[in-house]
């Protein structure tokens, strides 16, 4: 099993594993930090920072069950200052990718800016896709024009590799407008997918919803999710420029999961709903079952079967 290569770059940035855990995940404060440093995964990432902190929505705000999981968290950080500064008092060797979702455009920019400043951070995953703030405004990741605009902005100054967390698309209308703004500037990867926004789970017992946020709707997430996840990071592996990395998120349970997403085109893949339930030690369990799904097809790296997703004729 040790000659099975799972190790993947993105934007030059060696992982030791392909696997990693995705924003959102026990990743906001500095023990949960600290678990992932020491854990497997290939990289770590924060969660989504604004530039002060935010408590989120009212709980119960999320909820598993065995298909999925419903959430409507409100973006509850610590603020970015804490997550810049945490880097400082550790040592670590591990990839180190930072998560922002600011709520306008100027505090995106000023979060990228302040970003910059910190050599410790290998690379800036900006959320576009979060859709449980409780705001007016649509979720960025459908306001194409706005997501121009912003990346214009932020690349008349920024340094860093940065890609994009997106949210899930359903049509090639969609997937033709975003991955043409994406190819236009230096992308380093993109993330995909979120949470399928605007759904509901429904206690039969009580014949109510189980969330308290937004009337009980929420972004749903997990096993159930994993068709969508797979059809963007198809989508998008044939319509990006090859030098854009995609990170498949969404459904992964298994080591079979993570072949499928790589098979459709992802470099590496992220782990939320099922880190969440299983907790730390999921990154060697998916790690052994990876080498192990990649042994029985007769594979030796992820690089032998990436991208090669037969269509039936």
């Amino acid at each position: 099993m040790d000659k099975i290569d799972i190790s993947t770059s993105i934007s030059n940035i060696k992982l030791s594993s392909c696997i990693m855990n995705a924003s959102g995940a026990l990743c906001s404060t500095e023990i949960e930090l600290l678990n992932l440093l020491k854990s497997s995964s290939g990289a770590i990432i924060t969660k989504s920072c604004t530039n002060i902190l935010r408590k989120g929505n009212l709980e119960p705000r999320y909820f598993e069950w065995k298909l999925g999981s419903i959430n409507s968290m409100g973006l509850p950080n610590l603020g970015i200052d804490f997550y810049l500064y945490f880097l400082e008092n550790i040592e670590f060797k591990k990839p180190f990718f930072l998560s922002i979702s600011g709520l306008s455009t100027e505090e995106n920019l000023l979060l990228v800016e302040k970003s910059n400043a910190f050599s410790n951070i290998d690379a800036l995953e900006l959320n576009f896709s979060c859709p449980n703030i409780n705001t007016n405004k649509k979720i960025l990741g459908y306001n194409f024009n706005e997501i121009s605009n912003l990346l214009e902005k932020i690349f008349e100054f920024n340094k860093k590799p940065v890609g994009i967390k997106l949210p899930p698309y359903f049509n090639d209308d969609h997937f033709n407008k975003i991955s043409n703004i994406l190819n236009k500037f230096p992308i380093s990867f993109v993330t995909c997918i979120n949470s399928i926004p605007n759904g509901i789970f429904i206690d039969i017992n009580k014949e109510s919803t189980v969330i308290r946020p937004n009337n009980g709707f929420g972004g749903i997430g997990g096993k159930i999710i994993k068709p969508f996840a797979l059809s963007n990071v198809n989508k998008f592996y044939s319509l990006l420029r090859k030098d854009i990395s995609i990170i498949g998120c969404g459904g992964i349970t298994s080591g079979k999961d993570i072949f499928e997403h790589i098979l459709c085109g992802a470099t590496a893949v992220q782990v939320g709903t099922q880190f969440i339930k299983e907790g730390i030690k999921i990154f060697d369990r998916l790690k052994n079952e990876l080498v192990s799904f990649i042994k029985n097809k007769d594979y030796s790296s992820i690089n032998n079967f990436k991208g090669n997703l037969k269509k039936v004729k």
